[in-house]
């Protein structure tokens, strides 16, 4: 964060002194979770419905924070506010003003997270750059990324989340982007929504803070996507079109997948055309991938650079098609952080490419709020698995019975389906079922808990290496991931 003192953070915020020298300077970050302070923190204290922050205000400063920022009375050196959520929400919306970094917004239903760690390692090599934590997204993770940042920071990355109209027009009220990147309108959470063009809507509010073209405003708009593609009518800024659609302005040719899942494409934009082998797995990767190129691009990196960046950059966020290979001979796809109907099909498609030749598995849990198509939508999902030639399903929890349904009733299925109650009726069948060379895909929505599946089946069949995404996100900044948010 910028350097302030804890008087000047007082009189930002509104909030009362207590104990504290006005004098001392917060020169480290601002941090909610004690087990993460350094010295120079500032410490947030949240109250919680199962851990409250205030309880481990004396541990935080114990550990090097400056101060704590509460709402309660501590036992130490602290700035006492209403709200302290609300209080770093006006501390980042003032720091914001004064940054000098360019900043930038990414939204869409599903991708956002990959999209902004790819776009945040090429922008790295061309200078200093801050970006969202994790899938932090939400109204405490948004300006906490904001607070990361200080004077030598030239790129902002921040991912926006929303479970409602208005809640990406509040964030983008905090730090305005300049450059916003939309990646997709999908079916994720329409029970919250109601429709995808009530999605459209929230997710449109990112283009609508960027400034006007002549003011450095750019809107990368998804080609493949119509919704998406309709957005430019919703802003002043420049339009920049991505994808794999012929005329985008940057798009992916010639695209391949590899037995590994890795994408290889050329770029092209109008610099010309360089080549990118990716290193992250799944085809939908590529247009995550695009989407980065066109917004690195506008940030004036030039097309080699970009492209070679993208070449380099890995999967920085935890479960999300992390691969295990165990000393067992079997495989397994960690991909369980979230689930919605289009991320879903877009595993199992990865899942069918990584296990040509083997025998394929896939552990599914339910995909959560569809509202009122969602048997539906989770038998479509069990007949999509028989025409990718999965060879055993196995659904998990009462509300993933319809994709073993959907399983069984497609004639086409030679294999096996199966439902089971819970992870731990799953991991005894698992157990008995699986071999040497067996390819495993879990995945799920985060309320499904199928990143137990995934661990537990990797410590059993004793790893020898986990590639990417192996460590569970903190608890508390999982919290963005609830769903409701798109």
């Amino acid at each position: 964060m910028i350097e302030l003192s804890i008087a000047e953070i007082a009189g930002i915020v509104g909030g009362r002194l207590v104990n504290a020298d006005p004098d001392r300077t917060v020169s480290g970050k601002v941090e909610f979770d004690s087990r993460k302070v350094v010295a120079g923190d500032l410490f947030l204290a949240i109250p919680g419905a199962r851990v409250d922050g205030h309880d481990y205000a004396e541990a935080a400063v114990a550990a090097g924070a400056v101060a704590v920022l509460a709402s309660r009375p501590v036992p130490v050196p602290a700035i006492e506010v209403a709200d302290p959520v609300e209080a770093i929400t006006t501390l980042a919306r003032a720091v914001a003003r004064r940054l000098s970094a360019v900043t930038i917004g990414i939204t869409g239903s599903s991708g956002k997270t990959s999209t902004k760690d790819l776009l945040a390692q090429v922008l790295a090599d061309a200078g200093p750059t801050v970006a969202t934590p994790g899938s932090f997204n939400n109204e405490l993770g948004y300006p906490y990324t904001v607070l990361l940042a200080d004077e030598s920071t030239r790129f902002l990355v921040l991912e926006t989340s929303a479970r409602g109209l208005g809640h990406i027009r509040h964030l983008t009220g905090i730090a305005a982007p300049r450059l916003a990147g939309v990646l997709n309108v999908g079916s994720a959470h329409l029970s919250e929504f109601g429709s995808r063009e009530v999605i459209a809507q929230a997710k449109g509010e990112l283009v609508e803070a960027l400034p006007a073209a002549a003011d450095g405003g750019v809107a990368v708009l998804n080609a493949d996507d119509p919704l998406v593609s309709a957005m430019a009518a919703r802003t002043t800024a420049r339009v920049v079109t991505a994808g794999e659609r012929a005329g985008a302005d940057v798009r992916a040719e010639g695209v391949a997948v590899d037995s590994a899942g890795r994408a290889s494409f050329e770029l092209v934009s109008a610099a010309g055309r360089a080549g990118v082998r990716l290193q992250v797995r799944g085809e939908h990767q590529v247009s995550n991938a695009v989407i980065a190129a066109a917004l690195a691009l506008a940030c004036g990196m030039e097309l080699p650079a970009v492209a070679e960046a993208l070449s380099r950059a890995t999967e920085r966020s935890a479960w999300r098609m992390a691969v295990s290979e165990t000393a067992a001979g079997i495989t397994v796809i960690n991909d369980a952080y979230n689930a919605n109907p289009e991320s879903m099909r877009a595993a199992l498609k990865a899942l069918a490419i990584m296990s040509e030749g083997r025998r394929s598995i896939a552990v599914l849990g339910h995909m959560a709020e569809l509202g009122p198509d969602s048997i539906a939508q989770h038998d479509a999902l069990g007949r999509h698995a028989v025409r990718l030639d999965v060879s055993v399903l196995i659904a998990v929890g009462e509300q993933a019975r319809a994709i073993a349904t959907g399983a069984a009733l497609e004639g086409s299925f030679d294999g096996e389906s199966e439902w089971m109650p819970d992870t731990a009726a799953a991991l005894a069948r698992l157990a008995e079922l699986l071999r040497p060379g067996d390819v495993v895909l879990v995945k799920g929505s985060r309320s499904a808990a199928m990143e137990v599946v995934a661990q537990e089946l990797v410590r059993r069949f004793d790893s020898t290496q986990d590639v990417h995404g192996a460590e569970s996100p903190n608890g508390a900044q999982s919290t963005d991931a609830r769903e409701g948010r798109a």
